[in-house]
C-alpha cells in the first residue's frame, strides 16, 4: 500500500473519529478472536487504537473453552441446557476462578503488551453486576439473571484512563456467586453505561437470511422488525439470545447494537471507522 493509499484510508476514518471520540463502546469478546492468536492480537490493537482517538472502551468477556479445558482437568463433565451451562456449586468454584482470574488478567496483560491501560474487573468488584438465580424449566444450578448493574467502577476505571476488562461473574443477594451469560451481561452493561454502541464479536458474519449463505447477510435491522423475523424462522436457534440482546440494548437507550464476525482481523475498526461497516447493525 502507497502513502496515498494510507492517507485515504485516514481520511475516511476521520469523520468517524470525531464523531466517537469521548462516547463510550462496549464490546462483547468472544468466539474465534479470542482463541486464535493473530485474531486476539488485531482485537487488542483496535482496543488500544479506539482509547488513543478518544474513545471510551469498556470490554466484556467470556471464557467458555478454557472453563471447559479447567473441568476436563479435573475430570467434571460439562454439562449445557438450552445453550446454557448447567453451574453446581464445584463448577461456579472453577467458573469463577478461570473467568475473574486466568482468562481475565491475561487479557489485561495482553492489551498492556500492546500498549493500552486496562484494568481487570469482574462483577463481584464494587458490586458491579448483582444477579438472582436464573429460573427456568431445568435446574441450572448458580446461573444468575442480572438485577442491577453499578456502572461506577467502570466509569472511574475509563476517568482514570483505563480500559475496564469485565468477566461475567456476579454477586447474589443471597451471598452466592453466579456465572453470567457475556452477551446479556454486554448487554446491561451497555445500557447502564450510556453506551453509544454495543458491538458482540461472534463467529458469523451477522443475521443471515440463509444460514448456509454467508452472502445472505442482513446488514440493518430495526428492532420492531425482529419479531417478524422469529416468525419467519430467519432468526433461530443460537442467534435468537443474542439478538435479543441487541434488541434489549437499544431498548434501553444504546443507539446502535451490532453483531460482528469476530474471524475477521481488525472487525471492530472495520465496522467504527469505514462507510460500508461489516455484520448486522441494530437500530
Amino acid at each position: 500500500m502507497d502513502t496515498s493509499q494510507r492517507a485515504k484510508i485516514l481520511i475516511q476514518a476521520m469523520p468517524y473519529i470525531k464523531k466517537y471520540a469521548g462516547e463510550t463502546i462496549v464490546v462483547k469478546y468472544g468466539g474465534n478472536a479470542m482463541i486464535n492468536e493473530e485474531l486476539k492480537s488485531a482485537v487488542m490493537s483496535d482496543l488500544v487504537l479506539m482509547q488513543l482517538v478518544g474513545i471510551n472502551v469498556v470490554l466484556v468477556h467470556g471464557g467458555g473453552p478454557e472453563i471447559n479445558a479447567m473441568l476436563n482437568a479435573v475430570g467434571k463433565e460439562s454439562k449445557f441446557e438450552n445453550g446454557m451451562r448447567v453451574t453446581d456449586k464445584e463448577t461456579i468454584d472453577i467458573v469463577q476462578m478461570v473467568l475473574a482470574g486466568k482468562v481475565n488478567k491475561s487479557l489485561v496483560q495482553l492489551l498492556e503488551r500492546h500498549g493500552g491501560k486496562a484494568l481487570g474487573l469482574c462483577g463481584l468488584d464494587g458490586k458491579l453486576l448483582m444477579a438472582e438465580k436464573l429460573v427456568t424449566s431445568a435446574d441450572l444450578g448458580y446461573v444468575g439473571e442480572i438485577k442491577e448493574v453499578n456502572p461506577a467502577p467502570l466509569k472511574n476505571a475509563i476517568n482514570d484512563g483505563y480500559i475496564p476488562i469485565v468477566a461475567t461473574v456476579a454477586g447474589g443477594y443471597d451471598g452466592n456467586v453466579y456465572n453470567i451469560n457475556a452477551d446479556l451481561a454486554a448487554s446491561h452493561i451497555a445500557a447502564k453505561v450510556g453506551a453509544k454502541k454495543l458491538i458482540l464479536m461472534t463467529d458469523i458474519r451477522g443475521l443471515l437470511r440463509d444460514v448456509n449463505d454467508e452472502e445472505s447477510l442482513i446488514p440493518v435491522v430495526n428492532v420492531s422488525e425482529v419479531p417478524m423475523l422469529k416468525r419467519d424462522g430467519i432468526i433461530k436457534g443460537g442467534m435468537v439470545p443474542k439478538i435479543d440482546c441487541c434488541v434489549e440494548a437499544v431498548r434501553n437507550g444504546v443507539s446502535r447494537a451490532h453483531i460482528i464476525d469476530g474471524r475477521l482481523e481488525h472487525s471492530i475498526l472495520l465496522e467504527l471507522f469505514s462507510d460500508e461497516g461489516i455484520g448486522t447493525m441494530f437500530y
